[in-house]
């Protein structure tokens, strides 16, 4: 039980990293959070013109939630644990990226860094998200109803391959309700056609 808090509070501050932020203040960018949507995430970032600035926020955000489940698994000495604390730790990096600790709890919407957390997992739920995202961006030009459907899918595939009583699925479950929750006002846009298109236009 400690060492599953312990798990979850690390990979907890290593989700709180926000990238949009660092990144932007770095390269004298204005911050992510005061133009644009106001997420503190790669898209938004994108939104100041620079390709470089939104291309390190995306890989930032996802390695950090790659290596926050990577670094516990390492860390584990039982292998019973192994399972569990990866799953904690994957949900609580997303969580960290989302409301976190050292930018006043105000994040970005997760989904970068739940597909990091998910290849830290397993490489082929990672891709079956990373898949379905792709296909339905490309299809749409929707970002935000291709990051809901990739999150639908992850729940999906954990389910048919790991059970449904597997820690993983509870894990993946949990995040994908995060990243859904965190794209509310996007889904009202979605239902209104308001909603941005990638390349700036509207449904």
């Amino acid at each position: 039980m400690i060492t599953t808090v312990a798990a979850a509070l690390a990979a907890y501050l290593i989700g709180s990293i926000s990238f949009a932020v660092i990144v932007s203040r770095v390269l004298r960018l204005p911050d992510p959070r005061t133009f644009g949507s106001g997420n503190p995430g790669a898209t938004n970032v994108l939104r100041s013109g620079r390709k470089a600035a939104a291309a390190l926020t995306l890989l930032g955000d996802g390695g950090k939630g790659w290596l926050a489940v990577h670094f516990v698994q390492h860390l584990i000495t039982t292998p019973t644990m192994l399972v569990p604390v990866s799953s904690a730790a994957a949900l609580a990096v997303v969580i960290g990226h989302m409301y976190p600790l050292f930018f006043r709890f105000h994040g970005g919407k997760g989904v970068a860094t739940a597909l990091g957390a998910l290849l830290g997992l397993d490489e082929w739920l990672a891709l079956v998200a990373i898949l379905v995202w792709l296909i339905m961006a490309g299809a749409f030009r929707l970002s935000s109803l291709a990051s809901i459907a990739a999150a639908l899918a992850a729940v999906l595939w954990c389910g048919y391959w790991y059970r449904f009583e597997h820690a993983y699925f509870w894990s993946v479950l949990l995040i994908a309700i995060l990243v859904i929750w965190r794209h509310r006002d996007n889904i009202r846009k979605l239902l209104a056609g308001t909603e941005d298109r990638i390349g700036g236009k509207r449904a």
